[in-house]
């Protein structure tokens, strides 16, 4: 099937050095991958983390003690400065970008997710680029995504997404943790196969936010079993995205059924 839709998720631990600060090279070369992916006729619908991130960078140290109105804080502050690099950056291919901010209850049936579809539908239908994030200033514990990784999953079910592609700072799913030498990248990932085995050992010292690699795990073999092929892959990557496009031996796939070898 040729890919039309994707969902990309982008993670904080791609954005960011070991600092916690932003580098806008990757997010430059992120814009240019999705650009190009447009002049093929691909629409693109990125789900960025990062605004927490961001407002920390401009607010320093917060004296609010309760960590739930912190991440408030740093959220409302960061959310304006991402979307407005991501705006500057996608101006610059000529393209228009746009904020779609959402809770858990926006996704549930009814007239809350029919709106979000039609959102959705309605910003690609124009050419453009939805860029997700949870409401992170107004979500409340119980409407909470575990993480951007299950946002990425909904949004891709709910816009009939041909493929959804998780970025994080590791090649795919290693067999073990990713700096054992005898540890290899699973290059796809059916369930008929056992990896719950492996799952333990990958997390083993792996310094992750809320979605660990358990739970990018856990995500992947959910949407992939709506028929929509879900890779993890290196953001830091060179072309990563444009290379799984193309169809190339990059990160690892997990898919509904085993893909027929011709």
């Amino acid at each position: 099937m040729e890919t039309k839709r994707v969902v990309i998720k982008v993670g904080t631990n791609v954005m960011t050095n070991k600092d916690d600060r932003i580098v806008r090279p990757v997010l430059e070369s992120l814009v240019k991958q999705i650009a190009e992916l447009y002049d093929r006729d691909i629409h693109t619908i990125l789900i960025s983390s990062g605004s927490a991130i961001a407002g920390k960078e401009i607010l320093g140290d917060c004296t609010v003690e309760d960590p739930n109105i912190r991440r408030q804080v740093f959220s409302s502050i960061g959310q304006p400065r991402l979307m407005r690099m991501y705006y500057q950056l996608f101006h610059d291919y000529g393209l228009t970008s746009a904020q779609v901010l959402a809770t858990k209850r926006d996704f549930n049936p009814g007239v809350h997710r029919e709106n979000m579809i039609n959102c959705y539908e309605g910003l690609i239908s124009q050419g453009v680029i939805p860029i997700a994030n949870e409401d992170d200033a107004t979500s409340v514990s119980h409407s909470m995504f575990s993480d951007n990784d299950e946002l990425a999953s909904l949004v891709a079910e709910l816009t009939k997404a041909d493929m959804m592609i998780i970025l994080t700072d590791i090649d795919g799913f290693y067999t073990g943790h990713p700096e054992d030498e005898d540890s290899e990248v699973l290059p796809e990932v059916t369930p008929a196969q056992n990896i719950e085995k492996y799952i333990q050992d990958s997390e083993k010292d792996e310094h992750q936010g809320r979605g660990g690699m358990e739970s990018k795990v856990k995500i992947a073999k959910e949407t992939a079993s709506k028929d929509i092929p879900t890779y993890i892959a290196n953001g830091k990557m060179d072309n990563v995205i444009l290379d799984i496009i193309d169809g190339k031996d990059v990160g690892t796939v997990f898919r509904k059924k085993a893909e027929i070898q011709h």
